[in-house]
């Protein structure tokens, strides 16, 4: 019996794209760039011509900050007003995360920032888990995400900067009701989601490596 391949792997990569223009066209709090290209086609050939545009906000990195002694999971609670158009329920629970700012900055450094503007707690440990794309239909964004260590003993109160208008509250939960929350749909954004999961799967193994 032949073996089966583990990864599939792509017939074209950047360099099957051929750029025509792109333009900015909106320029705020995000940015919006206009692409116009064509693409190889795996029929062979080239596409016409594709216009689309591109939601630009940058890169982010987020953590999910874990105390393997208590097997607990500390989350943050903050309005994310996208989400009136799809739940009635726009105060979210996510996971700590920031924007990557600066050019070449390390994404480890911002999630430790991160974790004291929002949560109040010093990761120690940080453990790069993956990057992924938050939605590669219609934006440019990567996340890296982590799983940092805290004394979720210290996780408490409110937080946030108010030159950004964050108004935060932590939560400190297990491990397992994280889970559940995610199974039940409370928590309900992607990072989190793909945090905890992968939390889940692999925890007992994170705490033979940090206990």
């Amino acid at each position: 019996m032949k073996s089966r391949k583990l990864e599939i792997e792509s017939k074209y990569d950047i360099a099957d794209i051929e750029i025509i223009n792109k333009k900015q066209v909106f320029n705020g709090f995000f940015k919006i760039n206009t692409y116009t290209f064509k693409h190889r086609l795996f029929s062979g050939g080239w596409s016409n011509e594709i216009t689309r545009e591109v939601f630009e906000r940058g890169n982010a990195a987020a953590v999910i900050p874990y105390d393997a002694g208590r097997d607990e999971v500390v989350l943050i609670e903050q309005i994310r007003i996208p989400a009136i158009e799809s739940t009635s329920q726009p105060w979210l629970l996510e996971l700590v995360a920031g924007m990557i700012d600066k050019q070449g900055e390390d994404s480890a450094e911002v999630v430790k920032r991160e974790a004291i503007e929002e949560a109040g707690v010093e990761i120690g440990r940080c453990d790069f888990i993956m990057q992924f794309l938050a939605s590669p239909g219609g934006t440019s964004e990567a996340l890296d995400l982590y799983v940092g260590e805290v004394d979720s003993s210290t996780a408490h109160g409110v937080h946030g900067l108010v030159s950004e208008g964050e108004d935060i509250r932590v939560h400190v939960v297990s491990r397992e009701t994280a889970y559940n929350m995610v199974q039940t749909g409370r928590i309900n954004n992607a990072s989190t989601i793909i945090g905890i999961q992968w939390l889940q799967l692999n925890f007992q193994t994170l705490q033979k490596s940090w206990l």
